[in-house]
């Protein structure tokens, strides 16, 4: 067994800046951070930290003109869909026609496509800052299973919360899906078990964990909703809950039709509120969803580049947060955003919240103080920790988990605003790949390559895969 004296140790020397992203909001100049294993052991500025400490290291990253930030934290995702970006047929589709458009395609996703997609998507989120991040694989086809995805998480080194996404109800019974595209409940939730038992972690700085997660309200049934939420609550492991909510008007619309309730309504009366449960977008929560998702801590997965790109709305994001709701960011699929940059996407949310003024009713209360750039990056770090349930990540400190990502200053893109403001600076200017990004203690990308797989050969076989998919 390796003592901790014998346990590798890795040096982030003398930065620029480390923000912390702690309650207080702490900053350092010319700090460094010492990770010990999978861990941080001792962070501050450099001239603080014990000297006989820092030279045992066994490795040293001069990072001197670079600024230090917690890895990100992605909170929701398809990234199967890196294969479909761009398709022409759903460039200018809102959600609902884009999904009609998307899913014939989609049916013939196998395996392999699934691997190299999620790793081609992992590797853009990890040059990104991202160091965890969600998914939510809600198609089956072809002999396609959720474990495809987690081999290529363990593969890249990605911290990873894998969610089972399903959909039940086609077409034939007023869902929105093709009848060929969904599953039997009793065997999502047969699999569902599978997974939690085979995968699943509830350790702390667990690098893979499972959620349980129904598509939408348009395409799974009440049963499976409640079912899944009394499955994975029976775990008692951590295991979460993840669906769609309220993303735009058409949405809304059917929740009112079929069920005759609001979302928020809809979710609660199904178990579908609570501090284990988070749902993507929720672009349309009114002002009584607010609330009962403060009350009882529901989280919310931003995905403000997906939501304009589908011409969903704007998500009040500063009414949830001032309400107490947890907020993280996500960057959605991949081919309706159609980029995967988790450093642009808090830039987005950042913006988007500013431009809000301008479409609010007569006399509310918003405009550039509606969101910082470090009310943006607590979003994208300890907003999406506590929206996945974690207290091990999100922010750098002694004890927490040895995720970082670190940005040179010095850069064309980075000329002038990081002499003023090196953490602003990552949310004003344009949005930069990262010098270093660290997972687990572990560097998994350096300087625009992966360390853990060969980067060229993925993205050519994921273009070929893309390009079979299509049929073109």
């Amino acid at each position: 067994m390796t003592s901790p004296d014998d346990t590798p140790t890795l040096l982030i020397k003398d930065a620029e800046c480390v923000a912390t992203m702690d309650d207080q909001g702490t900053e350092w100049r010319q700090a460094s951070v010492l990770i010990r294993g999978k861990e941080i052991i001792a962070a501050g500025p450099t001239h603080t930290l014990p000297a006989e400490l820092l030279a045992r290291a066994t490795r040293t990253i001069d990072a001197r003109g670079h600024v230090v930030i917690p890895g990100l934290v992605n909170t929701h995702h398809h990234m199967f869909q890196s294969l479909t970006r761009a398709i022409p047929a759903a460039q200018n589709a809102e959600l609902f026609g884009w999904l009609r458009t998307l899913y014939p395609i989609w049916s013939g996703l196998t395996p392999d496509m699934v691997h190299t997609s999620t790793q081609l998507a992992m590797a853009e989120l990890l040059h990104s800052g991202c160091t965890t991040s969600s998914d939510h694989l809600y198609l089956y086809p072809n002999g396609v299973r959720l474990d495809d995805s987690i081999a290529a998480a363990q593969a890249i080194g990605m911290r990873f919360h894998a969610s089972r996404g399903s959909m039940s109800v086609g077409e034939s019974e007023g869902g929105l899906p093709p009848d060929r595209l969904v599953e039997r409940e009793a065997d999502i939730l047969r699999d569902s078990q599978r997974l939690i038992d085979t995968h699943h972690d509830s350790d702390r700085l667990a690098m893979v964990r499972i959620a349980l997660a129904p598509c939408s309200p348009f395409s799974v049934s009440p049963d499976l909703m409640r079912e899944s939420a009394v499955l994975a609550r029976a775990a008692k492991r951590g295991v979460r809950l993840h669906t769609h909510l309220a993303e735009n008007d058409h949405d809304v619309a059917y929740s009112l039709e079929r069920f005759k309730l609001t979302p928020t309504e809809y979710a609660e009366s199904l178990g579908w509120l609570g501090d284990d449960v988070w749902h993507a977008h929720c672009v349309k929560l009114d002002d009584h969803g607010i609330s009962r998702f403060a009350a009882t801590r529901t989280g919310v997965a931003h995905c403000p580049c997906s939501n304009m790109r589908l011409a969903s709305g704007i998500a009040p994001v500063r009414s949830m947060v001032n309400a107490g709701v947890p907020v993280g960011l996500g960057v959605d699929g991949s081919a309706s955003n159609d980029a995967g940059h988790l450093m642009a996407e808090a830039r987005q949310a950042m913006l988007l919240a500013r431009v809000g003024r301008s479409l609010a009713p007569f006399g509310c209360d918003h405009g550039p103080s509606d969101m910082s750039a470090r009310d943006a990056l607590r979003l994208a770090t300890r907003g999406g920790a506590e929206v996945l349930g974690r207290d091990d990540i999100g922010q750098i400190a002694p004890g927490l988990a040895a995720d970082l990502a670190i940005f040179d200053l010095r850069t064309l893109a980075m000329a002038g605003g990081a002499v003023h403001d090196p953490v602003a600076s990552l949310l004003f200017c344009h949005s930069v790949s990262t010098a270093w990004t660290i997972v687990n203690g572990r560097v998994v990308a350096d300087h625009g390559e992966l360390t853990l797989i060969d980067q060229g050969p993925m993205v050519e076989r994921h273009n070929k895969l893309a390009r079979r998919l299509a049929g073109i």
